[in-house]
């Protein structure tokens, strides 16, 4: 069946057809997301990581951003920057999107600074231009410059979804627990909040929804919904399924994909830093996930193929029939590109490395993230400056 403007029908067959990367726009500074907002079938909406929101309308890169944040956004690292864009799920209505961003940031080479998540407005009457003017929802510290995250997503449940990473630097060591699972800090953790109530944060700027982690263990703070993520560079929802994805980027083995099925309403604990993906990582001795209420990763990858993994989306457009409901990951080191499929909130069959087939030669390099349209058409930017879209060869 057909939802809103994707489809939702099965492929009928689970090999990945013959795809290329099409170029949609080049000359964008350091683009590091792309996205649409709800309704929308004529605008993409593209981050740069300098701090700027750029508009491509009916395939027009326009030169006028629709959101410059640049005197505000830190960038002296290179994870650093404006990170994150998600639409109010009611936008054509209210107006509202999201921002995250490095804010704030200290001396040194690798400065502590503010993650900031942000409320904005678009411009009464002028829906090519949003208001710069914030209300700022959540603010964290961040201890080094690296393993930010800062990707936003709403889900079906209209709650707003934020990936923070472990507060950077390497192998986790902040405190006793490492941040990943601490249960006093956001960083390592999947936040999620209602911004459309209030009474939670420090000067009530949001509601917490049931179901957090909290409920579960209420040493953490009523914010967190997951628990135990390093840096988790892109994470997505299915449109069809709600089921959630994570690309989490590896310390020294292993890349990770990360997996809830959308029946499932309450989080998980995905491991770091006890676990770097399936295996043991600290304590380095004996381990026992079951035991410690650990979720491992549905998929991962080692050195060999690749070091920093860029998490993608199920695929739901029309454009490539074959392809509907197969998730799409690449790696920002190797240029690797992978496939995988998920049949009732199972892994189907291995993943497959598609690299040969969407990316020959490792033509395009850097991809930093992917995104989606609202017809469920796939899209990725490069940190050289493209925009990418998805077609069948």
């Amino acid at each position: 069946m057909s939802r809103g403007s994707f489809s939702c029908e099965a492929a009928a067959s689970v090999a990945i057809p013959s795809l290329q990367l099409t170029l949609v726009a080049s000359g964008l500074e350091q683009p590091i997301y792309v996205t649409a907002a709800p309704g929308d079938l004529s605008r993409l909406f593209v981050i740069e990581k300098p701090g700027r929101i750029r508009l491509l309308v009916n395939g027009e890169l326009r030169s006028e951003p629709f959101l410059d944040l640049s005197e505000r956004v830190a960038t002296s690292v290179e994870e650093m920057g404006l990170l994150g864009l998600a639409f109010h799920p009611r936008y054509a209505e209210n107006g509202l999107l999201y921002v995250s961003y490095s804010s704030a940031p200290g001396a040194g080479n690798n400065p502590a600074h503010t993650e900031v998540l942000a409320e904005l407005q678009v411009t009464p009457g002028d829906p090519d231009h949003a208001s710069s003017v914030e209300r700022r929802v959540l603010t964290v510290a961040q201890p080094q410059g690296n393993h930010n995250g800062g990707n936003l997503q709403f889900r079906a449940d209209g709650y707003l979804y934020l990936g923070l990473g472990d507060g950077g630097g390497g192998r986790d060591q902040h405190g006793e627990l490492g941040n990943g699972q601490a249960l006093d800090t956001l960083l390592g953790k999947l936040v999620r909040i209602d911004v459309d109530a209030r009474g939670a944060g420090p000067e009530g700027q949001y509601g917490i929804p049931l179901g957090n982690f909290a409920e579960r263990d209420p040493r953490a703070l009523p914010e967190i919904w997951s628990v135990g993520l390093r840096n988790p560079w892109r994470f997505s929802f299915d449109l069809c399924t709600a089921d959630l994805y994570i690309g989490d980027v590896g310390q020294e083995s292993r890349e990770e994909v990360n997996f809830v099925p959308g029946s499932e309403a309450t989080g998980r604990n995905f491991g770091w830093r006890l676990m770097e993906a399936e295996n043991c990582f600290e304590p380095s001795t004996g381990c026992e996930p079951s035991l410690q209420g650990l979720t491992l990763p549905i998929a991962s990858y080692g050195r060999a193929t690749g070091q920093c993994i860029t998490g993608g989306y199920v695929y739901r457009g029309s454009a490539i029939p074959e392809l509907r409901g197969a998730y799409l990951y690449a790696d920002y080191e190797s240029a690797a590109f992978f496939a995988l499929r998920v049949q009732a909130g199972v892994l189907a069959a291995e993943p497959v490395d598609i690299s040969d087939n969407i990316n020959p030669e490792r033509a395009v390099q850097g991809v930093t993230s992917f995104g989606q349209d609202n017809l469920g058409e796939l899209y990725l930017t490069t940190f050289a400056g493209q925009l990418y879209r998805l077609e069948p060869r």
